[in-house]
């Protein structure tokens, strides 16, 4: 049973930071990949970034190139560091996993595993 818990969301002025944690655990044969999603209210959910577990290859959207960095410190906790935010990169931030590679966060429909999310706030 995959399961996974985030935490570090909270309030931030545009042009901050903030670092978001997923902590992860299961079979790692079932959470081959890990990425993060966001979605704010009245939009679809938007896939952000994506890693393998034991890879280490990352991919990320358009939307946050150049801003936000996904990396894992071993198999079990994966972080987004968010920089240079921007009150449009305000919603629910989730993490998920899928067992198979590879990580792009293009579609979700490969991500099995999901947490309940931690809100971001960025506000101008």
């Amino acid at each position: 049973q995959v399961r996974l818990v985030e935490s570090g969301g909270g309030s931030v002025q545009a042009g901050g930071s903030l670092k978001l944690s997923c902590s992860v655990s299961g079979p790692v044969y079932n959470r081959l990949c890990t990425a993060w999603f966001r979605q704010a209210p009245g939009k679809e959910r938007e896939g952000l970034a994506g890693i393998g577990a034991i890879s280490h290859v990352t991919f990320y959207s358009e939307s946050v190139k150049g801003r936000f960095t996904i990396s894992q410190d071993n198999a079990n906790t994966v972080y987004l560091q968010m920089d240079s935010l921007k009150p449009e990169d305000s919603g629910m931030y989730f993490c998920a996993a899928a067992p198979r590679a590879p990580c792009t966060v293009v579609e979700d429909t490969p991500y099995e595993h999901w947490g309940q999310g931690t809100q971001v706030t960025v506000s101008s």
